[in-house]
């Protein structure tokens, strides 16, 4: 017969800690692209389809999305997009799409800028 140790429960402070962490990552993200305003309320709403009170509590900290809401924010919000990166370790991800980004962005100014050149000179086509 095996003696009986006693039931033994985890404390485990580091999920409590990520959870924290990662309730002030989002609120410091959505405050930070849409303020702390009511109008900051209203766009967190048309993005997610949540409660004026659930966006609020989002935008002052008290709780944080989840799920199919927090792809939303992700979808709508480079901030939260960036927090959500930075909390999951993969940073220079969010680094290297908007250098995509920024790649085309300059592909297209190059050739506005050949247009508006070969406009100006006479004789070129």
């Amino acid at each position: 017969m095996f003696p009986k140790t006693g039931n033994t429960f985890q404390n485990d402070n580091s999920k409590l800690n990520s959870q924290v962490e990662y309730r002030e990552a989002i609120w410091s993200a959505l405050t930070d692209e849409l303020g702390g305003t009511h109008q900051a309320a209203k766009t967190t709403m048309r993005w997610t389809g949540v409660s004026e009170r659930t966006a609020r509590n989002w935008i002052s900290g008290t709780h944080a999305p989840a799920g199919e809401h927090l792809v939303e924010l992700m979808r709508n919000s480079d901030a939260v997009l960036s927090a959500v990166l930075a909390l999951a370790g993969r940073k220079e991800a969010h680094a290297f799409m908007r250098l995509d980004l920024v790649r085309a962005e300059l592909q297209s100014m190059l050739k506005a800028i050949d247009t508006i050149e070969g406009q100006g000179r006479p004789g070129v086509d």
